[in-house]
């Protein structure tokens, strides 16, 4: 399988039911009706809480503005465009406060039983042993992105999302001043 290719642009945005911001789904896989992962990007224009989703793992990552304070129970995490995402049991509730201005924020959820997946925040470089059956995705921020398969090369072009299934597993490089980096594997 090849890269598939889903600029941010070219994805309509669905209103909150709070009116706090709008999200824009990128993928939902296998398809959108019943998804066992799904990946998202969303501008949250004022604080308030998130919508629960029961059964479901969630990371988060901040893109853009200058952060938020999301509380989850007892515990405060303050996140910024350079921190690592936050995972988090989609069905605990979580109040967003906005540090200074609305924010541009990343989403990655899975169903409850339904595989593994990871976030992670690619600051400069990062190389990863991706094994057989996984479905890897990179999202490119504010610039390019070069993503290696074993010996071959794709530029991924700001605010976009790509993704592909890796059957055989592969080497991985991701070479981005900041991007995201997932595996979803079943």
């Amino acid at each position: 399988m090849s890269w598939q290719i889903i600029p941010l642009e070219e994805v309509a945005p669905t209103a909150w039911r709070n009116g706090g911001g709008i999200t824009r789904e990128l993928l939902a896989w296998p398809v959108a009706q019943d998804w066992d992962w799904r990946i998202s990007v969303a501008e949250v224009e004022k604080s308030g809480p998130f919508s629960p989703y029961e059964g479901v793992q969630r990371w988060f990552a901040v893109l853009g503005g200058a952060g938020v304070r999301l509380t989850l129970g007892e515990q405060v995490h303050e996140l910024t465009a350079q921190s690592s995402p936050l995972c988090f049991d989609g069905a605990q509730a979580c109040a967003c406060e906005l540090v200074d201005g609305p924010t541009e924020d990343f989403n990655l959820m899975l169903k409850d039983g339904r595989g593994s997946a990871r976030l992670v925040r690619v600051l400069g470089a990062l190389d990863v042993k991706v094994k057989p059956g996984t479905r890897v995705a990179v999202y490119a921020w504010d610039e390019p992105v070069t993503v290696q398969v074993n010996r071959k090369f794709v530029t991924v072009p700001p605010h976009t999302l790509a993704w592909r299934a890796l059957a055989d597993g592969a080497s991985v490089r991701i070479e981005a001043s900041t991007a995201l980096w997932m595996e979803m594997a079943r």
